[in-house]
C-alpha cells in the first residue's frame, strides 16, 4: 500500500467519525452503512499451482530446444529433420568438435 492511499483511509475514517460508535470494552465498531469506507481486497485464486507450472516451463523448454534443433539442422543445415534425433548424428558432431582439439595438441 502506498503512504497515499494510508492517508486518504486515515482522512475517510476522520470524516465519518459521527458513524463511528463504542462497543464494548471502549471498542470502536463502524456503524452499519451502505458504502464501506475500506475496500475490500479481492482473494486471488491460482489456476495453475507453482508446481504444475515449473512442470510445464520444464516440459516447454525441453519441447523448444527439440524444435530448435530440428530446424536448425534439417532446414538451416540441409540435413533430415529426422536425423537430429539419432545418437550418430551427435556422436558425429561431437567427433567434429574434438577433432579440432586431438590437432592443436
Amino acid at each position: 500500500m502506498s503512504v497515499n492511499h494510508l492517508n486518504q483511509q486515515v482522512q475517510s475514517i476522520e470524516e465519518n467519525k459521527d458513524e463511528l460508535k463504542q462497543g464494548k470494552d471502549g471498542e470502536v465498531e463502524m456503524a452499519e452503512t451502505k458504502e464501506s469506507i475500506w475496500p475490500k481486497e479481492r482473494i486471488r485464486i491460482r489456476l495453475l499451482p507453482i508446481w504444475l507450472r515449473l512442470v510445464l516451463l520444464v516440459v516447454f523448454t525441453v519441447i523448444s530446444l527439440m524444435a530448435g534443433a530440428a530446424v536448425g539442422y534439417g532446414v538451416i543445415g540441409d540435413g533430415k529433420v529426422t536425423d537430429v534425433f539419432k545418437t550418430s548424428t551427435w556422436t558425429h558432431i561431437i567427433d567434429l568438435v574434438n577433432k579440432d582439439d586431438r590437432q592443436k595438441e
